[in-house]
């Protein structure tokens, strides 16, 4: 069987994720949906989209930086476990039918709900864009609703943060189904990890390259341990003897993230709580789970890069059997609203 055929009457859920290509990978990426991709790709069928159009939208201004960021987020994948003889990596550009859907979609969507949409505008207040805001970043509901029903998924593995995304998205198809007299289009369900949100190292609500608070798939040990040894703790545990808080601290909230023996971290909290655990010996904890997760990351990517052209053919082979699927659904749509097909 070829890398990317699909067996006759393969009736697994299908899943449609993937990312934005500005810039490698980081744990924020891992534990919000690239952990979960990982797992389900053998037993869902997984398309991983390298969104670099979605990129551009507050990119424009650097493209070059998008297109190489297209290779660099398929190294993550790659590094992090992604199969691709299990799930299609393609690259978002390169499939016509998903802006052709887009712009179908937006006749089903005011602006005043696209503006409406929380992932949105916290989007647009990060970025400080007020009221200058790229047509096409308002218009990214749509265009995720289109990334979405294209490949007929029914399963999107993303952060909290991204479930207002599939809501709307849900609402369109909706809105098509209606307008066609028939369930054309299928509805999807956001699988959110039990973590959810994973701060970032300063204690802010999100972990994000624009804002420098991440830790990188690629880090070395020293850049990690250096990053954990300048995490938000409690500022009033100034004492080893001082009885500590859990909540908010970020180095718990990793560990509860990413730390497996789930009794030592109880076990920790506990000390930390009534007194008598410093923050360097929880703070080395973390830093060691955290060297154990992504150095094999690490050193498989690392020997990825030195055969970029196998990556190539990867996104090459990914993205000519995505753009059969999704001009697939297209002429289902076109033809479904009555537009003329020649």
């Amino acid at each position: 069987m070829s890398m990317h055929a699909t067996p006759p009457n393969d009736e697994r859920p299908v899943i449609l994720t993937g990312d934005r290509t500005t810039g490698p990978l980081h744990l924020g990426h891992y534990v919000g949906s690239l952990r979960n991709r990982v797992a389900l790709q053998h037993s869902h069928r997984q398309y991983l989209l390298l969104a670099d159009a979605q990129a551009l939208t507050d990119n424009a201004h650097d493209p070059a930086k998008v297109r190489s960021n297209v290779m660099e987020v398929a190294l993550d994948y790659l590094a992090a476990g992604i199969d691709p003889n299990a799930t299609t990596i393609c690259v978002q550009s390169a499939l016509p039918a998903l802006a052709e859907l887009t712009m179908l979609y937006l006749n089903f969507v005011t602006v005043a709900r696209l503006e409406r949409n929380p992932t949105i505008k916290d989007e647009i207040q990060a970025r400080s864009f007020g009221r200058d805001i790229p047509a096409g970043f308002l218009c990214y509901p749509a265009a995720q609703a289109a990334d979405i029903t294209a490949f007929r998924a029914t399963v999107v593995p993303v952060g909290e943060d991204q479930a207002p995304m599939i809501e709307q998205t849900n609402e369109i198809v909706r809105r098509i189904n209606r307008q066609v007299g028939r369930g054309l289009l299928v509805e999807a369900r956001a699988l959110i990890p039990a973590m959810g949100r994973l701060p970032g190292l300063d204690g802010r609500a999100k972990m994000s390259k624009s804002q420098g608070n991440t830790i990188s798939l690629s880090a070395t040990d020293a850049e990690i341990t250096d990053a954990v040894l300048r995490m938000y703790t409690d500022p009033d545990h100034i004492r080893t003897s001082d009885p500590g808080r859990v909540e908010g601290n970020v180095v718990f909230t990793y560990l509860d993230a990413f730390d497996s023996d789930r009794e030592a971290v109880a076990d920790f909290k506990a000390r930390y709580i009534r007194g008598g655990l410093g923050d360097m010996t929880v703070k080395r904890r973390l830093a060691t789970v955290l060297c154990e997760i992504i150095g094999p990351i690490r050193e498989r990517r690392m020997t990825l890069e030195r055969d970029r052209g196998y990556v190539l053919e990867i996104l090459r082979s990914g993205t000519s059997h995505a753009r059969d699927v999704t001009t697939a659904t297209h002429t289902e749509v076109r033809d479904a609203l009555g537009l003329f097909s020649f």
